[in-house]
């Protein structure tokens, strides 16, 4: 029993031993030159998130703000022997109300505050997105093809080039009924075959049905804010917002004035971006 005793005490010992240890280094660590400048430039460097906003079923997302991650900072500054504001190290501070715990809502425009457009391209089943892609490649932008069921049977072997070239293919699945079972099939060319990390669908107005089978399937749900039907770059000029979600029917009309609209876009201080970078917190 007194062995016993022993080693407990021995034990708690060391454990008061390291704990003092901690406690000294993380005193003393306050006390260094370095830390005392890194914490006085905190304030400086730290960007408050700009919170998701959310009415009803829809969701506009947030954006990350970022503050100093004190401790690499300091560990990098001690590795090159004194304060250097160039080392300094930042850390994400996500905002409330993440996209990613929020499938079951619409998004319904990206953050204003990033001065970003994203265009969507429904594709049907007859629909050439060539030309499409040409206009984009000449302008230096990337767009959003949602594509139907009967476009993808005949060209599912364009799915793996367009993630590739860094477009992002939605899933429209049979005539935009997404309780067909070739939603899931079409997902699974999306993801597997063009190895594109997140899916989307699309609604033009608020479906439980849609969204129900979208969430299930880890699919975010897009609700464009500007749907342009005819006279496309009358209407964007009419339309055009910061964070605008535009959705385009393809036809001649859109193919001849695609090219002026992205100049429109872009002459009023907006970048074309596609969904994943238009909608990243």
């Amino acid at each position: 029993m007194k062995k016993l005793f022993q080693i407990i005490g021995f034990i708690s010992l060391m454990g008061f031993s390291f704990f003092y240890t901690e406690k000294t280094i993380s005193v003393v660590k306050e006390y260094d030159d370095i830390m005392i400048n890194i914490r006085s430039i905190e304030k400086e460097y730290k960007k408050e998130p700009i919170q998701a906003i959310i009415t009803g079923n829809k969701i506009i997302p947030g954006i990350s703000g970022s503050k100093i991650d004190i401790n690499r900072s300091y560990s990098k500054m001690k590795r090159y022997g004194k304060f250097e504001k160039s080392l300094i190290v930042l850390k994400k501070i996500e905002p409330n109300n993440l996209l990613e715990k929020n499938k079951h809502k619409y998004i319904v425009s990206g953050n204003k505050n990033k001065k970003m457009i994203s265009l969507i391209f429904l594709v049907d089943k007859n629909d050439s997105i060539d030309e499409i892609i040409n206009i984009l490649d000449k302008k230096e932008i990337k767009g959003n093809f949602f594509v139907d069921l009967k476009w993808l049977e005949k060209n599912n072997n364009l799915i793996p080039i367009l993630v590739r070239e860094n477009h992002i293919v939605g899933n429209l699945s049979h005539n935009m009924d997404y309780l067909d079972s070739s939603f899931i099939w079409m997902e699974t060319i999306i993801e597997k075959i063009g190895n594109q990390s997140i899916g989307y669908c699309y609604s033009e107005k608020e479906n439980k049905d849609i969204i129900s089978i979208c969430k299930k399937n880890n699919n975010y749900t897009i609700m464009p804010n500007i749907i342009i039907e005819d006279n496309p770059y009358t209407n964007v000029k009419e339309k055009l917002v910061s964070g605008g979600i535009i959705s385009f029917k393809i036809n001649d009309n859109l193919i001849e004035e695609l090219p002026i609209i992205i100049n429109f876009i872009k002459s009023k201080g907006y970048k074309v971006e596609n969904l994943n970078i238009h909608l990243e917190e």
